[in-house]
Parts: structure tokens; C-alpha cells; sequence
């Protein structure tokens, strides 16, 4: 089963998006959820220019040596967002291993939380001094901000939550801090302290939104991800179909090394049908799911086990240097499948016949492969129940004959 992605800093941020209100998402969604955030090259290159050319005309009518500071460090902060972006995608971007994703999640937030609290120190400098025009322009970073951070970072709601904090929450105590100083003009508290309180409204709005576009996305992915996995696993075991049976094979056959082979392992249950109509369908699918849970328990990592319809599954054993090999798994697999099966309270029994085709020795493609298995199968069943028969020459002249 898979394992559901689930940590403290990635579930949540704000208490908008407590532990309750953030789903946990399986780690195929995840990994979707985070590449969004390294694909923003453009964006964060251009607002940081954005950012450079405010803080520049600011110091050109002040010459503050503060603003300039300001100026470089979000030349710098920039400068390491886009390498963080470029890093991560040198490193094998999404296909890294969860530890490894979440690691350049949070180097990423950090460098956000850094952007954000630049935008907002800019703003407080600013509203230090009574100059409309120069509030104008740097409050329109903080819209500017948020605007980007929800239409880029919905996917990790905490991000923009925090980050929305960062940037807003000084900025609107600045406003009210100058709305509070005397400078003579009517209605100048009242209009900078709405400045402030719509500030602060639109940081919630934006949040909100957040929230919204993240669960829409959620779902868009694992509607995604789980039509990707009905589309090459089997409905009712759970084991791979036969196209991703195909897709194994070949990846398997690409890797195989000149010393090995693949053997190709038809199995067809014996007594089945019998169970299936005394007990009906019911129990006989539960049984069919206890066979592909054993016969996942029964082979190794490097070995795909496949369920081809009805009560017929598939082996796909890797690096095979002798016969022998395959003849033990064989084996192994009709003891384990032989085991009582208690189901609603019953015990019944059945077995497992097996018929076994090897690559490169009976061909390199699939289809041939399994027919050749299918035929030795056809004598494995004609011997009687729980038996074991390789394919050999005379075994492709009974191809499409039907197992019984």
C-alpha cells in the first residue's frame, strides 16, 4: 500500500490550514504538488526586478543606504531562487525520493519567507516618512505579492499562508503605526488605517483562495493518479494488468544482463470454478485477492506478479542463471497457494498449475513468451493438479488451446 506523505510542516501553516482542514495526500500527488513550486523561473526572476527597480528609485530620491541594503538583498535572495529552481531540477527534479523532495520544499518556503519579509521591511522603512507617492508604489508589492503567491503556490496552502503573513501582517502595523502620527491633513489617520484594514482583508481573501484552489488541485491529481492506476493495475487484487505487465517485461528485458534470463510463469488455480459456483462470486473474489496477496509475499522485489483475468496470473521472474531457479519458485508459489483459505468461516482448498517459458530461450517477445508458458501449462494441467511443466519445442503447436 502506499505510504500516505504526512508531516507536521507540510500539512499545515496557518491556522487556515490546521490539520483538520489540510488533506494528507498520497506521495505520487505530492510529488506533482511540489514540482509546481520549481517551475516559476520567469515569475521570480521578474519580481524581483519589479522589487530592484522600486527599491532603485526610492534610493535615487532619498539615498537611503537602507533602501539600498534592501535592494541588494533581494538581488541576492532572487539570485538564489532561481539556482534553488535550477538545482532541483539538475537533481532529478519530481522523481527524487520523498525525504529528498521535501528537503528542497523547505529550502525553497525559506527563501520565500526571506522575499516576503523584504517586501515588508521595505514598506515599514517606507512608511516611516509621509510620502504618498512612495507608499503607492511599494504597498503595490505587497499586492503584487500576493497576488503571485496564490496563483503560484496554491499547491503548498502553508506557503501562502505564511508567507501572505510575512509580507502583510508588518506592512498593515506600519499603516496603522503612521495613520496614528499627526501630519495635518484631513482624514489622513482614517484613510491609512482603511489602507491597512483592506490590507489585511485581501491577505484573508487571499488565503482563502489558497485553500480553494489547493483542495480543487488536490482532487484534479489524485483523480489523475488514480485513472493512471486503474489503467495498468487490476480492479479487485490490486496487482499490475496486463499493460503494465507489458511495460515490466520490457523494462526487465532492457536491464536483463547477458548471463541472465527471464522466466515467464502462466499459472491457472485448480478447483476454482468449483468454489467459485458453490460459494459464489463474493467468496471467490476474496479468495482471488488472497492469492495475489500471497503470491506477492511469495517473490522477490525484482519479480512482477500480474493477475491476466478470471483465476490465470502471471510471473515475470528476473535474472534466472539456471532452470532450477524457476523450478523453486514454481514450487514455492504451489505450497503457498495450496494453504487453507479460510473465507466467512470456511476452510476450502485449491492448487496451482504452472506452465514456464524462458527469455531468451523461447523468444524475446511477450506474446510468444506466453503462449509458449500457456502451452506447457496445457500438460501441466493434463498431469493433474499442482504441477509444474517447462515449455518446450513441441509446446507452440498447442498454442490457443484452452486451459481447463
Amino acid at each position: 500500500m502506499e505510504r500516505r506523505h504526512q508531516t507536521d510542516g507540510r500539512r499545515s501553516g496557518l491556522a487556515l490550514f490546521n490539520r483538520a482542514t489540510v488533506p494528507v495526500v498520497p506521495n505520487a500527488v505530492y510529488r506533482d504538488l511540489v514540482s509546481t513550486l520549481f517551475t516559476m523561473t520567469t515569475p521570480i526572476i521578474g519580481f524581483g526586478i519589479l522589487y530592484a527597480l522600486v527599491g532603485s528609485l526610492i534610493y535615487l530620491k532619498w539615498h537611503d543606504a537602507m533602501i539600498s541594503a534592501l535592494v541588494a538583498m533581494a538581488v541576492v535572495v532572487t539570485a538564489g531562487r532561481v539556482l534553488l529552481i535550477r538545482g532541483y531540477h539538475r537533481s532529478g527534479g519530481a522523481s527524487q525520493d520523498i525525504g529528498q523532495l521535501a528537503h528542497w520544499e523547505r529550502r525553497y518556503a525559506v527563501l520565500t519567507y526571506m522575499f516576503a519579509i523584504l517586501i515588508a521591511t521595505l514598506n515599514v522603512r517606507v512608511l516611516m516618512a509621509h510620502e504618498p507617492l512612495v507608499h503607492l508604489a511599494t504597498v503595490s508589492l505587497v499586492f503584487t505579492f500576493g497576488a503571485g503567491i496564490v496563483s503560484r503556490n496554491a499547491s503548498r496552502p502553508w506557503l501562502c499562508a505564511t508567507s501572505l503573513s510575512l509580507a502583510v501582517g508588518p506592512v498593515a502595523a506600519a499603516m496603522l503605526v503612521h495613520a496614528a502620527s499627526d501630519y495635518g491633513e484631513k482624514l489622513h489617520a482614517e484613510f491609512f488605517a482603511l489602507e491597512a484594514l483592506l490590507l489585511i482583508v485581501v491577505g484573508l481573501m487571499s488565503m482563502a483562495s489558497a485553500r480553494h484552489l489547493y483542495a480543487s488541485l488536490v482532487e484534479h491529481l489524485t483523480a489523475k493518479h488514480d485513472l493512471a492506476k486503474l489503467a495498468r493495475f487490476d480492479s479487485l487484487t490490486g496487482l499490475p494488468n496486463r499493460l503494465l505487465l507489458r511495460e515490466s517485461f520490457h523494462a526487465r528485458l532492457r536491464s536483463a544482463d547477458a548471463a541472465g534470463q527471464l522466466a515467464i510463469h502462466y499459472l491457472d488455480l485448480d478447483g476454482f470454478k468449483a468454489i467459485n459456483d458453490q460459494y459464489g462470486h463474493p467468496v471467490g473474489d476474496s479468495m482471488l485477492v488472497d492469492v495475489a496477496r500471497r503470491l506477492a509475499s511469495t517473490i522477490r522485489a525484482e519479480d512482477v506478479a500480474a493477475r491476466l483475468g478470471g483465476d490465470e496470473f502471471l510471473l515475470i521472474q528476473a535474472d534466472v542463471k539456471h532452470p532450477d531457479q524457476c523450478e523453486l519458485l514454481a514450487r514455492r508459489v504451489i505450497r503457498q497457494l495450496s494453504e487453507p483459505y479460510v473465507i466467512d468461516g470456511v476452510a476450502m482448498r485449491i492448487s496451482v498449475s504452472i506452465g514456464i517459458a524462458l527469455s531468451p530461450d523461447q523468444g524475446l517477445d511477450l506474446e510468444r513468451l506466453m503462449a509458449c508458458a500457456d502451452a506447457a501449462l496445457y500438460r501441466a494441467k493434463a498431469k493433474g493438479k499442482a504441477q509444474v511443466q517447462f515449455c518446450g519445442p513441441d509446446d507452440l503447436h498447442h498454442v490457443g488451446r484452452a486451459v481447463a
